[in-house]
């Protein structure tokens, strides 16, 4: 009988929830391990039964080492904290034992900081300064050293913003009338077309991978906005300048401005995508409320 190859997740966000979505169309069937911050316990996701062992800044359920050398695939979805990765800090000497392993790290395309609205791939040179592109830069740097190190099969995907039926510009929208005045450039992702392009990777004979997931049409966060507010028969919707939202993340945010190329990822997945822009993602969100 052949063996039912194993998930393991460091940490349990949308994406690894939606990564089991997606493998539930499979005809394999697959056992998932992951870390939560509160307890180790089994719950069940979707129907699929997953076990959790606890892990956070201060200690770790060492079950994790014995769990970690039976699993195939290893997504690493926790983001830096004081501008580390707490998997490498707690686990590199035990990951370093792990051959045969297929390993991704979850990173943001806040590395490639602010380009003015230009294109940026996989070669453009890493310029992020805000809070998280530094961090990100600085944890990517540790992955690949680690990599070089082990030669362990570790792949690297640059994330652009997540949206999703369950956070999106439309209920914000719907919310709050309102978008920042800045016209900035941005790419996206739908998170069901995120989950296929991890899939691809873990199952893909390639290694050694760093790629961008993005859709195929950066685009301002005005014509988003106004796009949306189309969709819903808005008609007052108001532009509110940068400096008058509180929020530092999002003040953070709009310091970028850069075009996010897929056509690497498109490449070397050989990947169609489920929702290739922001209008098909909304539409389908707006058919669906």
């Amino acid at each position: 009988m052949k063996k039912q190859e194993k998930f393991f997740f460091f940490g349990f966000g949308q994406t690894a929830k939606y990564l089991i979505k997606e493998l539930r169309g499979s005809r394999k069937k697959y056992i998932f391990f992951a870390t939560s911050t509160k307890k180790t316990g089994i719950h069940y996701f979707d129907k699929k039964r997953v076990r959790f062992f606890k892990f956070n800044k201060k200690k770790f359920d060492k079950k994790i080492i014995e769990f970690l050398k039976q699993s195939d695939y290893i997504l690493v979805s926790i983001p830096p904290q004081n501008k580390k990765d707490i998997v490498l800090q707690k686990f590199s000497k035990y990951l370093n034992d792990l051959k045969n392993k297929k390993i991704i790290y979850l990173s943001a395309t806040s590395v490639y900081g602010n380009h003015y609205g230009k294109w940026v791939n996989e070669k453009s040179p890493l310029k992020g300064k805000t809070k998280f592109g530094i961090s990100r830069k600085l944890v990517e740097k540790a992955w690949l050293k680690f990599r070089k190190a082990s030669n362990l099969n570790v792949n690297i995907l640059r994330i652009s913003g997540i949206y999703s039926k369950e956070s999106n510009v439309i209920k914000k929208i719907l919310k709050k009338s309102i978008y920042v005045k800045e016209k900035k450039y941005f790419s996206r992702i739908r998170i069901e077309d995120l989950a296929i392009i991890i899939k691809k990777i873990f199952f893909s004979p390639k290694k050694f991978l760093i790629l961008n997931a993005s859709d195929d049409k950066p685009s301002t966060n005005v014509e988003v906005a106004r796009y949306a507010a189309k969709l819903l028969n808005i008609k007052n919707l108001k532009s509110v300048p940068i400096s008058q939202f509180k929020n530092k993340m999002i003040k953070e945010f709009y310091k970028d401005s850069k075009k996010v190329s897929n056509k690497f990822m498109k490449k070397e997945l050989k990947i169609k995508l489920k929702y290739p822009t922001y209008k098909q993602g909304l539409r389908n969100i707006v058919n669906n409320l």
